[in-house]
């Protein structure tokens, strides 16, 4: 084992695995608890799914569809089943259960870290965090593509906070770094076979998405931007279709609804993600809809990342990872909104 000196990933221990050495690594956790890896899906699209064959598990990929969080807050969930005859209900609760998720990158575990305080807060999520219980996190390094913007938010690549182990790919293998006592654990309980000992170097990585202001005074520039054209200019491209919604690592909204049996007796409750974007995420009594205009839904959608939840919680709540710009169908991008923002805001004020 080697320690690092001066590099990013500083005061960190490390070994060196190469590829035959990290598959069989892959499989020595799957004797610890259930993993759960990215994986091909299709030609060019990527998932998180658990681990059957350690050879199928992708490593270099630039982001998958859905995020992580789908493991927490599944996309459909029943809470609770009943019956109207006698006026009977069983909740259901999830079991708690260890899991190891493997080759993560910074921003979803960053993007968990947020929604974890957010289910925290007031009246905690117990669903929610029954699942995130006796989670484990190995992440990995990443080469940006023309869609990650994470620095202009405040996550770089190598950012560990919340892992237990972090791996830096390199031609010949890979470098894995023990982040906490629980990575330790996991490196002290798998026999490696002995590789030669390596020096690491830390290897730049440029971001080519860029928000031209600090991420600190993004929420300052929101906080003059609620009049601006700018939300009228992007709804005139946006369908509305809610994708960035739905597939934001961040976004926790979600609807209930009783869904009744054809016998008319039993039932079951059951808890959906649901979208701001979406025309009926406002509806109400008397079928008024009080974010009708597109505009109006596109501005609350980013005030939640950069304002709103940020003046409570003290963190932004985009964590750079480009999913709502890759999937978008009307490729509207996140950060050309907000850079435009800023040019808007400072020909009118001073920040």
């Amino acid at each position: 084992m080697q320690s690092k000196t001066n590099t990013h990933l500083q005061d960190l221990d490390y070994l060196f695995f190469d590829e035959a050495t990290l598959r069989q690594f892959i499989v020595y956790l799957q004797t610890r608890a259930e993993v759960i890896a990215p994986h091909a899906k299709g030609e060019r699209s990527y998932m998180y799914k658990p681990v059957k064959d350690a050879k199928e598990v992708v490593l270099n990929y630039p982001r998958t569809i859905q995020p992580l969080k789908k493991f927490f807050l599944p996309p459909t969930e029943t809470l609770l089943t009943f019956k109207l005859s006698d006026n009977q209900y069983v909740e259901q609760t999830p079991e708690p259960g260890k899991r190891i998720f493997f080759g993560i990158h910074s921003y979803e575990l960053q993007a968990i870290l947020r929604l974890d305080y957010s289910f925290e807060k007031g009246n905690p999520e117990s669903n929610y965090l029954t699942r995130r219980a006796n989670a484990l996190f190995i992440g990995i390094s990443y080469k940006p593509d023309a869609y990650h913007f994470g620095k202009s938010v405040g996550i770089e690549i190598e950012k560990t906070d919340g892992f237990s182990l972090f791996i830096e790919p390199m031609e010949n293998g890979y470098f894995i770094f023990i982040v906490d006592e629980a990575g330790r654990t996991l490196l002290e309980g798998f026999q490696a076979p002995q590789t030669q000992a390596l020096v690491f170097e830390q290897q730049e990585k440029e971001f080519h998405n860029k928000i031209k202001y600090h991420h600190n005074r993004l929420p300052e520039v929101f906080e003059h931007a609620y009049h601006s054209d700018v939300w009228k200019d992007v709804s005139q491209r946006c369908l509305g279709c809610g994708t960035c919604n739905l597939l934001c690592p961040t976004c926790y909204c979600f609807d209930v609804r009783d869904e009744i049996e054809l016998d008319a007796e039993n039932g079951t409750r059951q808890r959906f993600w649901d979208g701001c974007m979406l025309h009926d995420f406002t509806r109400v009594a008397g079928d008024e809809v009080f974010r009708d205009k597109l505009h109006n839904r596109t501005r609350h959608r980013l005030f939640r990342k950069f304002k709103y939840i940020t003046d409570h919680s003290g963190e932004l709540s985009c964590v750079g990872c480009g999913r709502c710009t890759s999937f978008c169908p009307a490729k509207i991008s996140i950060v050309e909104i907000i850079n435009q923002l800023i040019k808007d805001v400072s020909e009118v004020k001073s920040i």
